[in-house]
């Protein structure tokens, strides 16, 4: 019987070892604080730092949003940048993506700090954790593994193909499930838009995950059975519903709950997970900023 892996579950107790920890800081004059800059008129975004303020408020984490007119220009957002990573009572900080045209990526994620970057996503991050020495591992990818760590995934020596190759999860987290870990150890397929018979990869895959940020991409018939299967896509489609869409990942999960030996839902899987550890990162943060031990595993 397929188990359905239950990302609000996991994420909760993730959010609970971050008050504890949030409490040790606390008696230790530390209080973490996590910084939100949104630059942009797009609704989802918004809904996503509003709900990312009402976690910090949760564990106990101090939280500081600000808002930028999406027709200012850039040099107003590199300000705030600026003046966010002067400040002691800021530990994280969170630039919500996508940012207007007119504003370079890129200059903006090497513009944080890199001990402030909780995303993850500065350059000097990105080497660490692809030398095996991550300073923060980027939310989603290591939401992910605490999934498999929860649910006793094996993933020594298994099969693991990954579908999608973006900065934010696809290729972070070929990274964590090659490395020298107990949530590592796999032989690990990145596939993308140039793959050749995908099918056939996915065929021979024990882990699958899914992040190509296309609909259902991922059919039931073309997964091994028994496999893991970690939906990471969310994408709106048009429905008969009061709001006029629903939420489908990349996995089309009708067929493929049929056929794996575990799954995550959407919503319900991973999401909740890449909140939670976003909370996880900038406790981390606080305390290597202010040399104070940290237990988070």
């Amino acid at each position: 019987m397929t188990e359905i892996i239950d990302g609000e579950s996991v994420a909760a107790d993730v959010r609970d070892a971050v008050a504890d920890e949030v409490s040790r800081l606390s008696d230790a004059g530390v209080g973490p604080g996590l910084a939100t800059v949104l630059m942009s008129d797009d609704a989802a975004s918004e809904t996503y730092v509003s709900m990312k303020q009402r976690d910090c408020e949760e564990v106990g984490i101090e939280s500081f949003h600000v808002e930028i007119d999406a027709g200012a220009p850039a040099s107003e957002l590199y300000e705030t940048i600026d003046d966010l990573n002067g400040r002691d009572d800021v530990h994280g900080i969170l630039v919500q993506l996508p940012l207007p045209d007119h504003v370079d990526k890129r200059t903006v994620l090497r513009r944080i700090a890199p001990e402030k970057d909780v995303d993850g996503f500065h350059p000097e991050n990105v080497g660490r954790l692809v030398a095996g020495d991550a300073r923060f591992k980027p939310c989603t990818p290591h939401g992910v593994q605490k999934l498999l760590d929860a649910y006793d995934v094996e993933t020594e020596g298994a099969d693991a193909v990954v579908v999608g190759r973006s900065d934010i999860v696809g290729k972070p987290m070929a990274n964590l499930l090659i490395q020298k870990s107990p949530t590592g150890n796999a032989t690990t397929t990145v596939c993308h838009s140039r793959t050749e018979d995908l099918e056939a990869k996915l065929a021979g895959a024990d882990i699958v995950v899914a992040a190509a940020g296309i609909p259902e991409f991922v059919d039931g018939s073309t997964l091994k059975s028994g496999a893991t299967v970690i939906d990471v896509g969310i994408n709106r489609v048009d429905a008969d519903t009061e709001k006029g869409y629903e939420l489908v990942g990349d996995v089309d999960y009708e067929s493929a709950k049929d056929v794996a030996g575990a799954i995550t839902p959407v919503p319900g899987g991973v999401g909740p997970m890449t909140r939670a550890m976003l909370l996880y990162n900038t406790v981390k943060a606080a305390g290597l900023q202010r040399d104070v031990a940290v237990d988070l595993e």
